[in-house]
């Protein structure tokens, strides 16, 4: 009989804070980790995350976080002349050599008079003193000098500063590995923007190598932090793109009728249990020493109301499917681990969540999938067939439709317990989540 090895359940978060004028940011447990970026050091083992306000939080596992709390104190005083502002948001953090180097936006909201500024250290936990601007922005340009990211080239080892939101959207911008500054004139080249009509919503862009598939993957949020945020992603074979979707569509395509370009791999979802959640955004990945990628981002509890709701934290694997594209797993990581399943342990009822973009992107809503001991597979009023394909992937076919799953041991946030989550993606584009009711 097949054993199947579950997570064990995580570590518990804190009650939800209330949100209060100029609240500090550094709060018990993950609340408030907002725009955050995950680095595996390489000399400690540790992780980090580094997140808006400067705060930095640390983990042996990805599952226990301990504050570290504010690693940077202040812009630098040529930036903070530049934006009247003192705010630091979003950092992102590099190794080069010995030196540890934070790329921080300051800015205020609203407005393009921005500056991003590196500052460095001896120590991925700081302090790390303010040095210089990177680039600055001002209402005249089509440009937004935040959200910083640094993505290195695999061929030729050059690093390039990845950044922008709204107006213009996201651009990549050629630095000096030497000094960490640009080594170009301007502000770099296009590689993902929005349509006016959808408020030009786009930022946070972070982006990754693997090197199996020797494709670049490129994540942005649409949707602004309004409750349709939302993570879309894009690949290309060069750095500075074109990066394309699956349908074949260029991520800087303003012709966007239907807000379907990229990719969507997380957006506002709820299952019939538990805690509705939307707007997942400004999200960082991580591909790990044994081969495991994460995605990371911030998210909110479901809120239509006009209260502010304040931010969370999730981190969940991302898995390759065949025809490799990234998806993000149906639950959130609890230290569960890819490992065989039998067609006995597959077969049951399940909750399915189709990502499916939509105008405005809507809150996805669970409806029940049973999968039959004899290959049948039931969605309300659609019939169809699954079957397995490897070790711990199956195929769901209905209609014209075929979906790539990857099953895996998991554990229920909403209910929990322990349960088997299926994670795929349809041919037609379409990403989806299942896990299984046991009860």
């Amino acid at each position: 009989m097949n054993q199947i090895i579950y997570p064990q359940k995580p570590p518990a978060e804190p009650p939800k804070p209330e949100i209060r004028p100029h609240m500090k940011r550094d709060l018990p447990g993950l609340w408030m980790t907002h725009d955050p970026a995950i680095f595996h050091d390489p000399v400690s083992g540790n992780y980090y995350i580094y997140c808006t306000g400067a705060i930095c939080k640390r983990s042996r596992d990805l599952l226990h976080w301990e504050s570290l709390g504010k690693v940077v104190s202040n812009p630098p005083e040529e930036s903070i002349r530049w934006t009247k502002s003192r705010d630091i948001w979003a950092p992102d953090i590099v190794k080069v050599g010995n030196e540890y180097r934070l790329y921080c936006s300051n800015s205020s909201w609203g407005v393009r008079q921005s500056t991003i500024f590196l500052a460095t250290s001896d120590s991925p936990e700081g302090p790390f003193t303010p040095k210089a601007c990177v680039l600055k922005t001002t209402d005249a340009l089509p440009v937004n000098a935040i959200d910083a990211n640094i993505v290195t080239d695999a061929d030729s080892g050059a690093q390039y500063l990845l950044y922008g939101s709204f107006w213009g959207g996201c651009h990549i911008l050629l630095l000096d590995k030497e000094t960490g500054l640009p080594a170009e004139d301007g502000i770099g080249t296009c590689v993902a923007r929005r349509p006016s009509w959808m408020d030009c919503a786009i930022e946070g862009p972070y982006m990754i190598y693997h090197p199996g598939t020797k494709y670049y993957y490129l994540f942005v949020s649409y949707g602004s932090l309004k409750s349709d945020y939302n993570i879309r992603v894009g690949r290309s074979r060069c750095i500075t793109g074109p990066f394309y979707d699956f349908h074949g569509q260029d991520l800087t395509d303003t012709a966007d009728e239907n807000n379907a370009i990229g990719l969507m791999i997380s957006c506002g979802y709820r299952w019939l249990d538990g805690t509705p959640y939307m707007a997942p955004g400004h999200n960082s990945a991580l591909i790990d020493s044994d081969g495991r990628m994460f995605l990371v981002s911030h998210i909110r509890e479901l809120n239509f109301k006009t209260d502010d709701e304040p931010s969370t934290l999730q981190i969940r694997q991302l898995y390759m499917t065949p025809d490799e594209w990234l998806i993000a797993a149906a639950q959130p990581y609890a230290g569960e681990m890819l490992q065989p399943l039998t067609e006995r342990d597959l077969a049951g009822r399940y909750e399915r969540i189709a990502l499916t973009p939509s105008v405005p992107q809507g809150i996805m809503h669970s409806h029940p999938v049973r999968l039959m001991k004899n290959g049948r597979m039931e969605c309300c009023s659609v019939i169809g067939t699954w079957k397995k394909t490897g070790p711990y992937t199956l195929d769901i076919q209905y209609g014209t439709v075929t979906e790539s799953i990857i099953a895996s041991p998991a554990w229920d946030h909403e209910l929990g317990t322990p349960t088997l989550m299926l994670s795929g993606l349809s041919d037609k584009g379409i990403c989806t989540w299942y896990k299984k009711q046991n009860r």
